[in-house]
């Protein structure tokens, strides 16, 4: 499985092996052609596969397997969508072992009627009533879709993908569901895995996925991939100051870090329905970008943590910022 040019365009392909393999250092390397993909041009189009994590294979089971794979030129280098490269470079670096990075990633993401693309349980060129009683909702006027919603996360706890939970979300036909606590780089392999069999699931259902931050302009909820976040520091005695040091240091950076995340993000972010204007930047109270935790010192919430955005730079830059005041003090800054 790898990652088109657009960020989001999951794709993937399939090859026979002489036997079961469970370490992705004893895969083969592989390649495609990345004109196809926005990824290269025409004549210069090879992308080099390079697999980086294995999960089991929920469609075909038995002792087939799910790869995903990073992508590099011919020479040896990182493609310029190859994300990934430098946030295993960070995640991989002393410091940031020691921190024993946590992240827990909240995915939300719409279903839509194939032929119309409009939300499955919706009247056709019509709308259903408010938003209020379709959130974490049951019974059939209410809650849309929970068949596959079910099936995906069957598939994922199949294939071993650290899925935390489910639960229907403020607009109805949208739902979200949870990875993690997982540790540092696994996190963004296990949310791209299951976003690619979400992708499966809707397939054979006939639905489409939207992953747009605000599908249907107006009076419903957009959708995001908030982004909770800790460390070491954080979790232990203090971790309340650490916390608000990352976030003194996220601040410094908000409309980089809104400029990773990816397009369409200001449809969503408006100061109303459960956000906080793209160019702000506040936190503590709930329905604002920055989230501390009510329990007390144990994660930061990245409410601004958007759907559309490439997760590998979401992990790189919330270490980045944490563990380094400026970006020139990071001795792996590319």
């Amino acid at each position: 499985d790898l990652v088109g040019g657009t960020g989001m365009d999951v794709r993937s392909k399939a090859r026979t092996l002489p036997g079961p393999v469970d370490d992705p250092s004893k895969l083969p390397k592989w390649n495609f052609d990345g004109s196809s993909t926005g990824q290269a041009t025409g004549d210069d189009s090879e992308v080099i596969l390079c697999p980086q994590a294995i999960f089991k294979d929920p469609f075909r089971r038995g002792n087939n397997i799910l790869v995903i794979c990073d992508c590099y030129a011919p020479n040896g280098e990182p493609i310029p969508s190859n994300k990934r490269y430098n946030a295993a470079r960070i995640f991989g670096h002393p410091d940031v072992k020691a921190e024993e990075p946590w992240y827990g990633i909240e995915q939300e993401y719409t279903l839509l009627q194939k032929d119309t693309n409009w939300p499955i349980g919706w009247p056709l060129g019509g709308y259903p009533g408010p938003q209020g009683p379709y959130y974490c909702a049951a019974g059939a006027e209410k809650s849309y879709g929970r068949d596959i919603v079910d099936a995906h996360y069957k598939a994922c706890l199949y294939a071993g993908i650290n899925i935390g939970g489910i639960n229907a979300e403020v607009m109805p036909g949208q739902w979200e569901f949870q990875v993690g606590p997982s540790v540092g780089i696994s996190a963004g392999d296990e949310l791209w895995a299951a976003r690619y069999i979400l992708e499966r699931i809707t397939e054979i259902a006939g639905v489409v996925v939207s992953f747009d931050p605000k599908p249907i302009p107006g009076e419903w909820n957009g959708a995001g991939a908030h982004t909770n976040y800790s460390t070491k520091s954080m979790r232990s005695e203090g971790g309340y100051e650490v916390i608000k040091k990352a976030i003194q240091k996220l601040e410094a950076r908000h409309m980089e870090h809104i400029a990773a995340y990816g397009e369409g993000n200001e449809r969503r972010l408006t100061g109303r329905h459960e956000t906080a204007d793209i160019n702000t930047f506040v936190w503590v109270r709930r329905g604002e970008p920055r989230r501390v935790g009510a329990g007390g010192p144990r994660h930061r919430e990245g409410r601004q943590g958007l759907l559309r955005g490439p997760e590998a730079g979401v992990q790189h830059g919330s270490l980045r910022r944490h563990l380094h005041d400026r970006r020139d003090h990071h001795p792996l800054q590319g």
